[in-house]
C-alpha cells in the first residue's frame, strides 16, 4: 500500500498538449513552405487563424491553444532556461 499523495498536475499535461500541437502546426507550416515562427508569431499576436495552414489540420489544431495559456508557458519556459 502506498502511504504518500501522489500529486497531480494537470497544467504539465496542458502544456504537453500543447507543445504536441504547436510542433504538429510547425511541421505543417514548414511542409507547405511557409516560415513557422513567423507565421505562428502572427497568429499569437493576432488570432487570425488564417495564419496558419489547414494542410493537416494544423488550423483546427492551433484553436484547441488558449492564447493567454500559450504566452503563459512560453514565458515560464523561456525565462527557466
Amino acid at each position: 500500500m502506498i502511504d504518500k499523495t501522489m500529486p497531480f498536475s494537470l497544467k504539465d499535461e496542458r502544456e504537453s498538449e500543447m507543445k504536441e500541437i504547436l510542433s504538429t502546426v510547425y511541421d505543417a507550416l514548414k511542409e507547405k513552405g511557409y516560415n513557422p515562427i513567423n507565421q505562428l508569431v502572427g497568429y499569437i499576436l493576432s488570432e487570425d487563424p488564417t495564419y496558419i495552414t489547414t494542410y493537416n489540420n494544423a488550423r483546427s489544431l492551433i484553436r484547441h491553444i488558449d492564447r493567454d495559456e500559450l504566452l503563459q508557458a512560453m514565458v515560464k519556459n523561456y525565462l527557466n532556461s
